[in-house]
């Protein structure tokens, strides 16, 4: 009669429950998930809820494809760790570079956390091969998009803050970003805008217009695309998270090109 009665609620038997765990852990290819333990092994790092790890390095068009919904994509991670490297970049500069003023900081943090400098860091660390991706995606080159990357490297970040706090991430900053920060490899990247106008004033002239071409992704982790022309030509194009950095990078691959032309031309 218990029997009956436990049917008759409508209640669903404990092995369906089990079912759908297990079909959930399977969507990670066991290979790839290995080498990211890998990589944590060389990183020195273990962490305690490895479902923060593995989402770290789920890209939403993973989780599109594969339609389970107790998988998820690491946009939100990617929201954490934006503050997290804010705040750390904004609190090693503060300690490590007392004569500088509040505007330099401003523009060195700007340099050191802008998509071109973190897609780098990323790349550095392999982080690109790690990312489960969808096949689309994959196909279209997403694992060398430097938007992927730069978002990969906060969404780590925000993993890192929340499985061991910001000790650790601040020891990751430490080894791949700090040290870079202090020899001046960002310094460079400061207003790549002012050198170029600085260049076509010494050159021949010309005026220079940027135009914002298109806008895509979610309102927290937008992606802008600028092209940049003198006159009626076009110097570069360029991506950021911002219409600022967009322009930023399309005035940097300018500067390449110009620079480009000078060494290839009659000598």
């Amino acid at each position: 009669m218990p029997k009956d009665m436990s049917h008759s609620s409508g209640q669903k038997p404990p092995v369906s429950k089990k079912r759908k765990k297990t079909r959930a852990k399977m969507v990670f290819p066991p290979e790839q998930k290995q080498r990211i333990k890998d990589k944590m092994a060389q990183l020195g790092f273990t962490f305690q809820a490895e479902h923060l790890l593995l989402q770290a390095f789920t890209h939403s068009s993973y989780v599109n494809e594969h339609r389970i919904r107790s998988v998820q994509d690491n946009e939100r991670l990617e929201f954490l760790g934006d503050a997290v490297v804010e705040l750390a970049v904004s609190r090693y500069l503060y300690t490590h570079f007392p004569d500088m003023s509040e505007g330099e900081m401003t523009k060195l943090r700007a340099a050191a956390v802008c998509e071109p400098s973190l897609s780098k860091l990323a790349k550095e660390q392999g982080f690109g091969e790690l990312v489960f991706i969808g096949k689309g995606e994959e196909m279209t080159g997403g694992r060398l998009r430097p938007a992927l990357l730069a978002d990969v490297y906060e969404s780590f970040l925000g993993a890192l803050y929340l499985d061991q706090g910001m000790e650790q991430a601040q020891l990751f900053l430490n080894e791949s970003m700090f040290t870079k920060l202090k020899n001046g490899a960002f310094s460079h990247m400061m207003d790549f805008k002012s050198q170029l106008q600085e260049t076509i004033q010494k050159e021949n002239g010309g005026t220079l217009l940027y135009e914002i071409q298109d806008e895509r992704g979610p309102a927290h982790s937008r992606e802008f695309s600028a092209v940049l022309k003198l006159d009626d030509t076009v110097l570069g194009e360029g991506t950021g998270r911002s219409k600022k950095e967009a322009e930023q990078q399309a005035a940097e691959n300018a500067l390449k090109y110009l620079e480009q032309n000078r060494s290839s031309g009659p000598k």
